[in-house]
């Protein structure tokens, strides 16, 4: 059966229920269950962190405590295994299939392609954690256990290993596993890019059903909470830096307004659309971004960082089969204390911003095949993650070994808040160098959170490419809603750090049910991928036997016909010397009687024979 767009030359070898043609807007409308349960658990959760603070902190504490330590293995073997998955996905036949029609190329260049990767890979995260994460596993207290007790250089060395493991292949293998999913269901079968249609090869005419509204229900409240939790960051490293330069007190009043403020933009431009506010917001950020690294890096130590960038990767390649399955059983409570609040957390936090960047990778990747795909994703904004991390992590631990910099705090820890701006100070123009990064993530914030809306208000209208203003405006309040929410909570706990732990707490629940999902959206593209090949193997095998009968037939009627032609030939001979010799033996009948003739005499005619 052909796909649903007329412009697809692409085979559909399962049958499947009808779809909406995602080229008319007047077939998608606002799913109100979707919307509906989504919003309410949204407003559920800030109306309880509002007027009950301590027992929502609690709450979600007790229940965060419970989830983690029952299942932290889970998702340690879940991330891994996405990995492997992409892997096998991308290096058997199944990577041959093209993410569009047979002979579709793909929409974007290969550069631009790239260049938007890079920018799905940056992130208020990255920029918040960029100098902070290196530092706290560098220092003793805050490291693994396992690497707490080595001597500096190889403690340094474990550090950026252990970050690249929570950055690098496996945060983009989540993304790859339900960006790949929903590139083939929109792009291969002509379905809507909403997240229920990536498992319609599990679920076929269910697709439609309660179930298929419970998966996008998922997708919304992941989504919402794994961006809050960005902006929560990326308020405090704002009021941290404000409050480094001496142009605001980072309280949390202060935080709150900034939250206001900056949600009040991000609406704005999420009201515009695609191609106004987003774009211009992420192409400005994308240059902003470069230029913070390329100044860094000349400012730095510069010999020594482009030497640890190669050190790096080849580090991260040989440690990363170990520390992939990294659970730390021997260390007690101090490896699953530490194993819960560092890899753990990250693992929930990229799965619940997988429906969010999920969409945004399938949306451009049109016309690639699946292992163009997966080892784009994989690779590219892999290296950028170990570029950025080695220039500002790699320059603060230098600062810590060579140069005598202190920024352990009096308990001995790393404060992630300054921990950018204190490396930024050690440079030459770091006033400059951290008004630039407070930019930059002033931008990521309005960026995340009009993207992250626009992207939860087509899965609320059934993958409608351009879901209404109102309803996008939602979305985008709800975020700066809940982060505020909650730092007003922890303000009103007198913890400040209660707030940024029930925004994490509310990432991982959510992830947890969102996994299951995502364990299926891999069985989905293992059996429509593998339906899919043998559907082509199959095609390909009739064609080869349809030019070999072609073939065979075309030497036996060429030889049929030469040997006629050599037969009929034999009898025309046969025929010719036949009839030679009949001519000659009249000739020899006629010659006696000739000569017998009386010849006439000169001028009188012969006498005719009576």
């Amino acid at each position: 059966m052909a796909s649903s767009t007329p412009e697809s030359t692409a085979t559909e070898p399962v049958d499947s229920s009808p779809a909406p043609d995602p080229q008319n807007r007047e077939n998608f409308g606002l799913a109100k269950v979707v919307f509906g349960v989504a919003a309410a658990v949204i407003l559920i959760s800030v109306g309880f962190a509002l007027l009950l603070p301590n027992q929502f902190n609690d709450f979600i504490g007790t229940i965060n405590d419970k989830l983690v330590g029952a299942v932290g293995w889970y998702y340690v073997l879940a991330v891994t295994g996405f990995v492997i998955a992409a892997l096998v996905i991308a290096f058997s036949r199944l990577g041959s299939v093209r993410l569009g029609g047979d002979d579709e190329r793909p929409e974007y260049g290969m550069f631009s392609w790239f260049a938007m990767l890079f920018a799905a890979g940056m992130g208020i995260g990255l920029v918040f954690w960029g100098a902070a994460e290196p530092l706290t596993f560098f220092t003793k207290d805050g490291g693994a256990p396992r690497f707490a007790d080595l001597a500096d250089p190889a403690r340094a060395t474990e550090a950026m290993n252990q970050v690249f493991l929570h950055w690098g292949f496996h945060a983009w293998g989540t993304y790859v596993v339900v960006g790949l999913a929903l590139a083939y269901a929109a792009h291969r079968r002509g379905r809507p890019l909403t997240i229920r249609w990536a498992l319609e090869p599990l679920l076929g005419r269910h697709v439609n059903s309660w179930i298929g509204q419970l998966v996008d229900i998922l997708a919304i409240v992941g989504t919402v909470f794994g961006v809050s939790m960005s902006l929560g960051f990326g308020v405090n490293q704002i009021t941290a830096g404000l409050d480094h330069l001496g142009l605001l007190d980072g309280t949390p009043t202060m935080k709150i307004i900034l939250v206001v403020v900056i949600t009040g933009l991000a609406t704005l431009s999420a009201a515009s659309g695609v191609d106004k506010g987003i774009k211009i917001l992420s192409n400005m950020n994308l240059a902003l971004a470069g230029v913070f690294l390329l100044l860094v890096l000349a400012l730095g130590p510069t010999l020594f960082l482009l030497r640890d960038f190669v050190d790096n990767i080849g580090g991260y390649l040989s440690s990363l089969l170990s520390n992939s399955f990294q659970t730390l059983p021997f260390y007690g409570e101090d490896g699953a204390g530490w194993l819960n609040g560092w890899t753990i957390n990250y693992w929930g936090w990229w799965m619940s911003w997988s429906p969010f960047v999920g969409v945004f990778i399938a949306r451009i990747s049109r016309g690639r095949t699946v292992r163009e795909f997966i080892i784009g994703v994989l690779l590219v904004p892999t290296l950028v993650t170990i570029l950025w991390f080695t220039i500002m992590g790699g320059t603060a631990i230098y600062k810590t070994m060579f140069d005598g910099v202190d920024f352990t705090q009096a308990d001995g820890t790393i404060n992630a808040d300054t921990a950018l701006f204190d490396m930024l100070n050690t440079l030459p123009v770091g006033g400059l160098l951290a008004g630039i990064a407070i930019v930059l993530l002033s931008i990521f914030f309005i960026t995340s959170a009009d993207s992250g809306a626009f992207v939860m208000d087509m899965i609320a209208h059934g993958g409608n490419p351009n879901p209404p203003r109102i309803t996008r405006i939602f979305w985008a309040i709800s975020s700066g809603l809940i982060a505020g929410a909650l730092i007003a909570a922890g303000a009103a706990t007198g913890t400040d750090d209660t707030g940024m732990s029930a925004l994490q707490a509310l990432a991982l629940i959510a992830a947890l049910p969102w996994s299951f999902v995502m364990i299926g959206m891999v069985l989905s593209s293992f059996k429509a991928l593998r339906m899919e090949v043998d559907h082509m193997e199959h095609l390909e095998l009739r064609l080869r036997k349809r030019e070999m009968v072609s073939a065979v037939s075309d030497t036996v009627t060429t030889q049929v016909i030469d040997e006629i032609t050599t037969d009929e030939g034999a009898l025309d001979h046969e025929a010719l010397r036949a009839s030679s010799m009949q001519t000659k033996e009249r000739k020899r009948r006629e010659a006696p009687r000739n000569a017998k003739s009386p010849q006439a005499p000169k001028g009188q005619r012969a006498p005719k024979d009576r």
